[in-house]
């Protein structure tokens, strides 16, 4: 199965526009390390290893080197997909026949692991890649997997995600937004916000209601093209954090589709299609956290380690040793979770419960640790031109999306 990876990244290396990647002690310098020495996770092997390379290299250059531009803008430029798609970085786990990299999801989870380890949030590839192409996979008609997959893939098309509205966040049974059968269409009428890709995205998986008042049974998938007649984009969200990372309000006015847009042969099985794919998506946040964890722990260990005070370095003093040593563990148990949770997902185990305790317990431990490391800083840790002040400031918004950290806390609750 790691075979088409292994093509791509091979044809990646002779790109023309590539410099030599792998074994350079440049990308090694990359990677943050643990306080435990030798400790390798199970599902990592030379494949993923190098994929991780090739990903930590195209963010360096892409995304780190245009920080600025993109923060200013909003957004990315488009051309950060083309190039994506051009080294096998998007839609790792879409099988080969719809022109993926052939992986599993252990493969794009090396590219978000890469990408987060850079330290730079802007690229919302894991909605495009781990969630909007796994709806298309599991629940697309043949005719709609080859009509977007190869697309996603080679970055041609942007794929999101349309779930959220002003009124309905992490109850998704409340969504108000409505599909109308008309003959062979539906019209869709209403709004969602804080959609990633907003801007950008050329397809939108959007949930619906399809049978207002029958609860979550009302609920469906539907495929919508950006260029279809009565959608608009709004602006471009003002965060808080992740500011180049473009996150914008849909509206739905009298919109028809195709009835062929609905994901799944019936009406009706849009929230049990959201309820399966939650774990995955959650699964991304969990790796997004820890990674930024362990980033953290070493640009603050090597901080203090080098800034000189009270005759001596800022390591030097008991407090930062033990609130480091206290970090270091704690990535590193939050490392060996998120380890379990990519081996049951793999194997099929990975359960709603387990998917929640990852989301919320790794994304409060990334804030915490943060604030944390940022205290050693002293006044240029709340200064922006140092890396710890923007992860800091992208940080809180983990705790929010794919399910706020209080619902993943009541969804364990229920399987006690």
């Amino acid at each position: 199965m790691a075979e088409p990876i292994r093509s791509r990244l091979h044809h990646a290396l002779r790109h023309p526009r590539r410099r030599a990647i792998l074994n350079t002690e440049a990308t090694k310098l990359m990677k943050p390390t643990t306080a435990i020495e030798g400790y390798r996770s199970g599902w990592r092997d030379e494949v993923t290893e190098a994929l991780y390379e090739v990903a930590a290299d195209f963010f360096e250059r892409t995304l780190v080197a245009n920080r600025e531009k993109y923060e200013k803008q909003h957004m990315v430029d488009r051309e950060v997909w083309l190039e994506a798609g051009e080294l096998g970085l998007l839609c790792c786990s879409v099988p080969e026949e719809y022109g993926g990299g052939g992986g599993t999801i252990e493969h794009d989870l090396a590219v978000v692991e890469a990408q987060s380890h850079s330290g730079d949030l802007s690229w919302v590839n894991a909605a495009h890649s781990g969630i909007v192409a796994h709806y298309l996979v599991a629940y697309g008609t043949e005719d709609q997997k080859r009509t977007w997959l190869p697309r996603m893939a080679s970055g041609e098309v942007v794929g999101a995600i349309a779930m959220t509205e002003p009124a309905a966040g992490s109850d998704l049974k409340n969504i108000r937004t409505r599909a109308v059968r008309d003959g062979d269409e539906y019209v869709i009428d209403g709004s969602k916000i804080f959609i990633s890709n907003g801007q950008q995205a050329d397809l939108f998986i959007t949930a619906v209601k399809t049978g207002p008042g029958t609860g979550a049974r009302g609920i469906s998938m539907l495929l919508v093209e950006a260029d279809r007649p009565g959608f608009s984009r709004g602006r471009n969200l003002d965060k808080i954090g992740q500011l180049s990372a473009d996150t914008s309000e849909l509206t739905f006015e009298g919109v028809r589709v195709p009835v062929s847009n609905l994901l799944g042969a019936t009406e009706g099985q849009g929230f049990a299609q959201m309820m399966a794919q939650l774990p995955q998506e959650r699964l991304f946040v969990g790796m997004s956290a820890v990674a930024i964890t362990e980033l953290a722990l070493s640009l603050t260990t090597r901080y203090t380690k080098e800034r000189e005070a009270f005759g001596g370095t800022i390591w030097d003093l008991q407090n930062t040793q033990f609130t480091l040593a206290e970090v270091a563990t704690e990535a590193h148990v939050a490392r060996v979770f998120l380890d379990s949770c990519i081996e049951r997902s793999l194997d099929g185990t990975l359960d709603t419960t387990a998917a929640a305790m990852l989301k919320y317990w790794t994304t409060d431990l990334q804030c915490s640790a943060i604030d944390r490391c940022l205290q050693f800083f002293g006044g240029y840790g709340y200064m922006r031109e140092y890396q710890i002040a923007r992860l800091y400031q992208d940080a809180r918004v983990q705790r929010i999306y794919g399910g706020s950290n209080e619902v993943m806390k009541l969804l364990v609750a229920r399987a006690l």
